[in-house]
């Protein structure tokens, strides 16, 4: 078989990095994955000491088949190299008594989204050129709060790409809206759905893969993309911060070479942890990629019985980006556990369209004891945020609150010792009403001055990104519900043309 990048749903589908990243879902609805990650070979133990962007050269350098070591290099220092994070590395490992928390949210939208977003349009840029693609690309981006505003600040002013971004009007906080809201770039566009995210993914993927849009886009000689973590672009950057923190645990002597770790991940689309088995399979020590969820605990259940089923109930908690119940990425794990089955995968795919449920076989879940999965309801996250911040004045978002408590709940049921990572993925800044009035109560103060009452009662530092934010101007406004996506897509094609006359 050709080295490159197969569909979930079928392995005649063969193409290139750069066409994967480009065309972000393959034709038949299927996700791209490596056929070759087991080929792939490198001693984990040549990471020792190397920085965040040299190890990113490593990994890249194995999955990027087509790309120049000069085009990965220069796409790791535009992205993490040029002012964006806070720091001289973009990541920060911190250990809060007996764990430590591996921050991602130093970036310029303040959640790890930035760890893929800030690279992905460099990534398309090259893409572009290594295929010899004379059309201009729009990208379309589902978002349950945080991957918007990364992907609108990536790619605002990229020339000859465009970027649409719908997120659920009422499902996401006010200051990840507001983020969205006064985004600039003339080729950005932002548009709230009267729907839930699983509605706003599903409308992406099915505009995907409409041959009438695709057609009509043609014919102003634009092609689709996406910056979902669909986009095996978004996915691969992801896995180098598993890297980064274990060896940033061996250079501190915290862990002895070869010791395994844990890594708790909030997730609800299930790309981040894919992340860490993908790490795993590349050979990171992982003893246990621990799965949490809210409320919305569709993956906590499939690891627990088998069954994944979306016929539920859905529920808006203080922790949004995890509030899905169709979680995309899984279909990766469900392809590279059945031995890249493709026909099975997708039979389960078609199961869950049809019937929103299906059940895999129990040799398969077998293969999933790398896992373990956990839930934390809106009252034990609250409960989370306060006891970590009174014990070690350590403040945490809602989703990594839940990581904390799926993680205490594991220790309880397990006894494991194992030094832990906790993934945390977002500012607690980005959530600081439900941060604040965790701690401390109840408060009357709209949801910008909660953030000067946070920093002033904690003894912490709004975010500069998010600081003044209510005093910026909106720039989208558009809404449309569920079933008018398209029609929005057509009216900012339009409006790009005639901006463009």
């Amino acid at each position: 078989m050709k080295k490159g990048y197969n569909s979930t749903r079928s392995k005649d589908i063969n193409v290139s990095a750069s066409q994967g990243i480009l065309q972000g879902l393959a034709p038949d609805g299927g996700l791209f994955v490596p056929n070759f990650i087991n080929q792939i070979q490198f001693d984990p133990q040549k990471l020792i000491g190397k920085s965040y962007g040299e190890m990113a050269n490593v990994i890249f350098s194995a999955f990027l088949n087509d790309f120049t070591e000069q085009q990965i290099s220069d796409a790791i220092k535009g992205a993490y190299y040029s002012g964006k994070f806070e720091d001289q590395e973009p990541v920060a490992l911190k250990k809060v008594n007996d764990r430590y928390f591996l921050e991602l949210f130093h970036g310029p939208t303040c959640a790890f989204k930035d760890m893929a977003l800030t690279i992905l349009p460099y990534l398309m840029v090259e893409s572009m050129k290594n295929v010899n693609n004379q059309k201009k690309i729009m990208i379309l981006t589902a978002t349950s709060g945080d991957t918007g505003k990364a992907a609108l600040e990536g790619f605002a002013d990229v020339a000859n790409i465009s970027i649409i971004v719908f997120y659920p009007k009422d499902g996401v906080s006010t200051i990840q809206e507001k983020q969205m809201l006064t985004q600039t770039g003339a080729n950005t566009c932002v548009v709230g759905v009267d729907g839930n995210f699983d509605d706003t993914q599903n409308g992406v993927k099915i505009i995907l893969n409409d041959s009438h849009m695709a057609a009509k886009l043609a014919a102003s000689n634009v092609i689709f993309s996406s910056a979902n973590s669909i986009n095996i672009g978004r996915l691969l950057p992801q896995v180098v911060y598993y890297f980064y923190s274990y060896y940033d645990l061996l250079k501190r002597g915290e862990i002895q070479p070869d010791e395994q770790i844990n890594f708790v991940v909030p997730t609800g689309n299930f790309g981040n942890i894919l992340a860490g088995y993908y790490a795993a399979r590349l050979g990171l020590p992982i003893n246990k990629l621990i799965c949490a969820s809210n409320a919305n605990k569709v993956l906590t259940d499939f690891f627990e019985t088998g069954q994944y089923n979306r016929n539920r109930d859905f529920y808006k908690t203080s922790s949004p980006s995890m509030d899905i119940l169709i979680s995309s990425n899984l279909e990766r794990l469900l392809y590279d556990l059945s031995d890249c089955d493709s026909d099975s995968v997708k039979t389960l795919m078609e199961q869950l369209k049809n019937d929103g449920t299906y059940q895999v076989s129990k040799t398969l879940m077998e293969k999933t004891q790398l896992f373990y999965a956990g839930t934390a309801d809106e009252t034990e996250t609250s409960q989370a945020i306060k006891s970590v911040f009174d014990q070690s004045s350590y403040l945490m978002d809602p989703h990594t609150a839940v990581a904390n408590k799926v993680y205490d709940d594991y220790r309880k049921e397990t006894g494991d010792s194992t030094k832990t990572v906790i993934v945390s993925t977002a500012s607690p800044y980005k959530f600081a009403r439900s941060v604040y009035e965790s701690i401390f109560g109840a408060c009357d103060a709209n949801d910008y001055a909660l953030l000067s009452l946070l920093a002033e009662k904690t003894g912490t530092t709004v975010p500069l990104p998010l600081k003044d934010l209510d005093k910026k101007d909106n720039h989208h406004q558009s809404q449309c519900d569920k079933t008018d996506m398209s029609k929005a897509v057509l009216d900012f094609l339009n409006h790009q043309e005639h901006a463009n006359d």
